[in-house]
């Protein structure tokens, strides 16, 4: 069965979508707290979201971020707002699908089925899964999974998107201006500091795996990922 989180403040339209899907076997959780959307995500271990752009506090671009940080879950946007630069940034936010209301139930119900289908059903990828191997860990991209002989630790989608552009030149140099823009995409209003922190973050997991390998700075340069033998630079 699976999960699906409605993250919708009208409550008629929210008990629709929620009664649809159960009707269809699905479990259908409704969120409550709109300044928490990120962590009853986490508390649903919901497999796809369906989401408003126009929420309190924060707007559905802003949890689509969010969620799309730490999962690669199908997220739906269900909004009044019709403009094409909405669907755009939705898009470009990380969402899967935009829907626009007024809606037929069975409209989502085939794009939820369909979704659900190319993430994690018939349409989903085959068994080769996506490795990155180097210095005695095996990176896992698709499940930001990071494994170290017996040991493995989860990492954010930021900090393995940071370390598969290490790992993929182990040894050589990729420079700051190369891990933002893959980090972000518009990487220009992203603070130096906030690189720094994710260095410093895998940096820990890979001293409590036991890595062999560190990060290592060059400076003006960028960063490298250096086994002990191997060449280094200094860290900040």
């Amino acid at each position: 069965m699976y999960t699906i989180l409605i993250v919708e403040d009208d409550p008629k339209i929210a008990e629709l979508l929620r009664s649809e899907l159960d009707k269809y076997g699905y479990e259908a959780k409704v969120a409550q707290d709109f300044e928490r959307i990120a962590d009853e995500f986490r508390e649903a271990s919901a497999d796809l979201v369906l989401l408003d752009v126009n929420l309190p506090k924060y707007d559905g671009f802003y949890w689509c971020r969010q969620i799309r940080a730490e999962s690669v879950c199908p997220i739906l946007f269900i909004s009044a707002r019709d403009g094409q630069m909405d669907q755009v940034m939705a898009l470009e936010n990380g969402a899967d699908d935009y829907m626009t209301k007024p809606f037929h139930a069975e409209v989502v119900l085939a794009k939820v089925r369909s979704q659900l289908r190319r993430a994690y059903g018939e349409y989903a990828a085959g068994p080769q899964e996506a490795v990155v191997e180097g210095s005695g860990m095996k990176l896992y991209p698709e499940r930001f999974l990071l494994v170290c002989g017996e040991h493995s630790t989860e990492l954010s989608r930021k900090e393995s998107l940071l370390l598969e552009a290490l790992m993929r030149r182990e040894g050589r140099v990729v420079s700051r201006d190369r891990l933002l823009g893959l980090m972000w995409e518009d990487h220009h209003f992203i603070d130096d500091n906030t690189l720094n922190v994710y260095v410093t973050r895998v940096r820990k997991k890979l001293k409590e795996l036991g890595a062999q390998a560190g990060i290592e700075v060059v400076r003006g340069a960028g960063y490298m990922l250096a086994s002990p033998d191997g060449e280094k630079g200094k860290r900040p």
